[in-house]
């Protein structure tokens, strides 16, 4: 990407619709006059009256018990430096970001402008009343390990500088499960630091209490080794110098059996690594740039364990797998500090997950046939849906036993559900198509690349690996609008009518007529829809000139549908093809069926429409629960809708009795597994949670999705066409670049899926 355009986009990102990334959103109503009267005067005064009595009812009536306060004073920002209070702010805004999509937790950032210890600790000490903790951030070192110590003495709540501990604990994990694997006793390892600020410092401190010999430590700064004759050596750094003057890093590395690098680029060579002791651990977090490439690491030695702080290789140390639980943790159990023994229940907690069975949704979003526990996955991966009930209860418990929990919790069955039951409100799932889609990006026609915002989106599909564009259009046009957004990368453009593609148009034109010859097709006509861009594009993906397709955004549904169902072949198993709609609500994903191409299916077809988007669902790593949704419960009505779900129901139930799937049903009750319970306790997705829904006609399912859409701010993905033997989907007429983009990942991920089941037949 161009670096101007690069820089826009960032810019364009933190501005628009609004300035930042975070907002204060109200949890409780507010739409009559008794509602703001119970918020504030006269009624807020009872809550008052009620801490007043017992500061700790301020936990019970108030914000208080989730919510962080992100605090820095700018003076060690990312790698850009000491930039100031309010340039630091949109990294700030950034974790406050990260704390809530990972473990649903409030954030207030705070940026301090004072670089004086003492007042930076006052200020601190003074706001803290406001917060269930506190995350301190980009502070630098040394004042960083003095503003934490004092404040972790002087308040009782959670306090962590995130930057020294978060790495620490997770690259701590990582180095349990990396000795396990080489076979190496902790306590007999010699450790190398190339680094000596407080990332790293941190690490060698909390390596030391799981058993690391201080002895057995030898640490680096950019002036040299620590040695006990250096004057600058901060007293946080003394303890690790050794009566080592003038040795280099070559030299201590070699039979070392660990590198930690929090350090710089490249710093660790070949020939160095080569030196190091057998199954040597090399942890290069230096980021973007590492202390060795990893590339060049496992290609140097083949029984090198490997971690990095970059996400596109394996054993990736980052700290989004240890903060937002850390603290999610503490603040459920009303902890007065973050101690030691809950660091170390975090270490251990993320190690012991990454040897655990990974689901399948994990896989299915790297790509991966089976992540098994060895040397390219030591660390869980950020995805995980098992963070959010794994770590948190650790540090409960951590918190419980060392006395620091106010609120101790007696049911962790209970409070896992809770823990599931806050991750249903981010757009985890975006992340996860995008993420699944670049493993193996696959070629996407976009069949109106000539408008600006399909063009926008095509470059981001681009630009983040999602998948390899091919424009059609107005060749013209296209450069003109390239140009303009700054697209600079060579990608293939086709003008379907331009005279350099007439052997291309009459190569397919002739292929179509001879399918189709006997039903009424006349090579003329053949010729003729070939110089329209979906006819074009779907003969492209049919004949392997192209994976998949994406295309609608300025036409209507039944127009662009057409020519894909004309010339697409459907799943030999399919009868219909039909769609469904992702929309990601504040309980997770829910699929709609059908949304746009069956205006009033048969039983039959609805029962089919059922198994499609079983079937789909699982591509995507979801676990079915499908309603057949009416206005009726189980043969509540005689009505003809209401009786061909209930017979889509039998007939669902007869032939795949495996299936999670029952009606029909109210949407209610489908929706609402207490009222289903009580009522219907017979049904089969009582306690389970239902996450789709298929509609008795078209105009159910299009209305509610729209309205979801528009009303509840709901994002769609969609509509997803199922049923077709080669993928094609089509956009929302008048889609933002974004949900283009989100469409172009599920088409990606749809060619991969067909890709497999291919490759599986023969």
């Amino acid at each position: 990407m161009h670096k101007d355009t690069k820089r826009r986009e960032a810019l364009l990102y933190h501005a628009k619709p609004k300035p930042g990334k975070i907002s204060v959103v109200p949890t409780k109503p507010y739409a009559s006059q008794r509602d703001l009267s119970l918020a504030y005067s006269p009624g807020v005064a009872e809550p008052c009256l009620e801490i007043a009595k017992d500061v700790n009812n301020v936990y019970k009536y108030t914000a208080k018990g989730n919510l962080v306060a992100v605090i820095s004073n700018g003076t060690a920002v990312l790698g850009l430096g000491d930039i100031g209070p309010e340039a630091s702010k949109p990294v700030m805004e950034g974790k406050g970001l990260l704390f809530k999509i990972f473990a649903d937790i409030d954030v207030f950032d705070i940026e301090v402008d004072t670089k004086d210890i003492d007042a930076f600790i006052e200020t601190v000490k003074n706001i803290a009343p406001t917060f269930g903790g506190i995350n301190l951030e980009d502070i630098k070192a040394p004042e960083s390990f003095e503003i934490e110590r004092r404040l972790k003495e002087e308040l009782n709540i959670p306090v962590m500088h995130d930057d020294q501990h978060g790495t620490a604990i997770i690259s701590a994990a990582g180095l349990l499960n990396a000795l396990e694997i080489a076979n190496k006793k902790i306590e007999d390892i010699k450790l190398v630091v190339s680094g000596a600020g407080s990332a790293a410092l941190a690490c060698a401190n909390l390596y030391l209490q799981l058993g690391v010999k201080i002895e057995n430590i030898i640490m680096f700064d950019k002036d040299g080794v620590l040695s006990t004759d250096r004057a600058d050596l901060l007293d946080v750094q003394r303890q690790y110098a050794k009566d080592a003057t003038g040795l280099t890093l070559a030299e201590a590395v070699k039979g070392a059996d660990m590198f930690l690098g929090l350090s710089a680029p490249n710093v660790l060579s070949a020939d160095m690594l080569l030196s190091m002791a057998n199954n040597p651990i090399v942890f290069a977090m230096a980021n973007p740039v590492p202390e060795i490439d990893y590339d060049l690491a496992v290609a140097t030695r083949n029984d090198v364990i490997m971690a990095t702080g970059r996400s596109d290789k394996p054993n990736q140390v980052n700290n989004v797998l240890g903060f937002p639980f850390i603290f999610r943790g503490a603040l459920d159990v009303k902890a007065t500090k973050i101690n030691e023994e809950m660091k170390l229940a975090a270490v251990y907690a993320i190690a012991n997950l990454a040897k655990e069975t990974v689901p399948e949704q994990v896989n299915i979003a790297y790509g991966e046939k089976k992540l098994v526990f060895g040397k390219d996955y030591i660390l869980p991966k950020p995805f995980d849906p098992r963070l959010i009930t794994e770590i948190p209860p650790a540090i409960a418990k951590a918190a419980i036993e060392s006395g620091v929990a106010l609120d101790p919790i007696t049911d962790w069955d209970k409070y896992k559900e809770e823990l599931n039951d806050r991750m249903g409100s981010d757009n985890k799932m975006v992340r996860l198509l995008t993420n699944r889609a670049k493993t193996d990006p696959k070629r996407v026609v976009f069949a109106e690349a000539d408008s600006l915002d399909v063009l926008k989106a095509a470059q981001i599909v681009f630009e983040e690996e999602i998948g390899f564009p091919i424009l059609l259009g107005n060749k013209e046009t296209i450069l003109e609008l390239k140009k303009e957004i700054g697209f600079d990368d060579e990608v293939l453009i086709i003008d379907p009518k331009a005279p350099e593609f007439k052997a291309k148009r009459e190569e397919y034109a002739s292929l179509l007529w001879k399918e189709r010859s006997r039903r009424g097709l006349t090579l003329y006509d053949a010729n003729k829809m070939m110089r329209e861009r979906n006819y074009f594009a779907s003969m492209m993906v049919k004949h392997g000139e192209a994976d998949t397709l994406v295309t609608g955004y300025s036409r209507s549904y039944p127009t662009v549908v057409k020519p894909i169902l004309e010339i697409l072949d459907k799943h030999p198993n399919i009868k219909k093809v039909a769609t469904t709609n992702m929309m990601l609500t504040d309980r997770g994903p829910v699929f709609l069926s059908d949304t746009a191409i069956n205006p009033d299916p048969t039983a039959e077809e609805i029962a089919d429409i059922a198994v499609m988007l079983d079937h789909t669902m699982k591509m995507f790593g979801e676990k079915p629960a499908i309603a057949l949704a009416s206005y009726s419960n189980f043969g509540s009505s005689k009505a003809p809708s209401a009786v061909k779900m209930n017979r889509a129901a039998k007939i669902l139930h007869e032939k795949f009795p495996d299936m999670v799937v029952d009606g029909e049903i109210q949407a209610d009750f489908a929706l609402n597994p207490t009222m289903l319970k009580q009522n219907f306790s017979f049904s089969k997705l009582v306690d389970k949670k239902v996450n789709a829904l298929v509609f008795a006609n078209l105009d159910a399912a299009n209305i509610t999705y729209k309205l979801m859409k528009e009303l509840n701010k709901s994002t769609s993905i969609g509509p997803i066409i199922m049923g077709l033997e080669q993928p094609a989907h089509i956009f929302q007429l008048g889609a933002s670049v974004d949900e283009m983009v989100n469409m172009a990942a599920v088409a990606v991920v749809d060619a991969q899926e067909k890709a497999k089941r291919k490759q599986t037949k023969k």
